[in-house]
């Protein structure tokens, strides 16, 4: 059996990628884990559609004494299933995020597409299904 668990992003403020996702896009937070001895915390977010004990998360990891990180090019994103772009669009404007690129149409098509870039930079592709 193999079953996907999680997707871990290094970040630089915490509290403000924590802000980001619950506030932002409405994700739940599960867990915060501070491990002092080691300087570092461990946040696991999910998505309030994503139910059950092994339902796919976020992880947030903060190294404490880490200021900054090279992202590299070749990481893509994270994509979720949404009902309504513009929904999530409305609640990113009322918490001060905004879309970084859309909406617009997948290149096949078949379904409404948009970004939104989190606090450190990573993409989050929204699809929007016609049906």
């Amino acid at each position: 059996m193999m079953k996907y668990l999680h997707t871990m992003i290094r970040v630089v403020d915490l509290e403000k990628s924590i802000r980001f996702y619950t506030l932002g896009l409405g994700f739940e937070l599960m867990s915060r884990q501070d491990y002092e001895k080691d300087r570092f915390t461990l946040v696991f977010l999910r998505s309030p559609d994503d139910q059950g004990e092994r339902a796919p998360m976020i992880e947030l990891t903060h190294n404490w004494d880490t200021k900054e990180y090279v992202r590299g090019d070749a990481y893509g994103h994270v994509a979720y299933r949404v009902d309504s772009i513009d929904a999530i669009q409305s609640r990113l404007k009322q918490n001060g995020y905004d879309l970084s690129w859309g909406p617009g149409e997948t290149p096949s098509k078949t379904s409404k597409m948009a970004f939104v870039d989190d606090p450190d930079g990573f993409e989050i592709e929204l699809l929007e299904y016609r049906s």
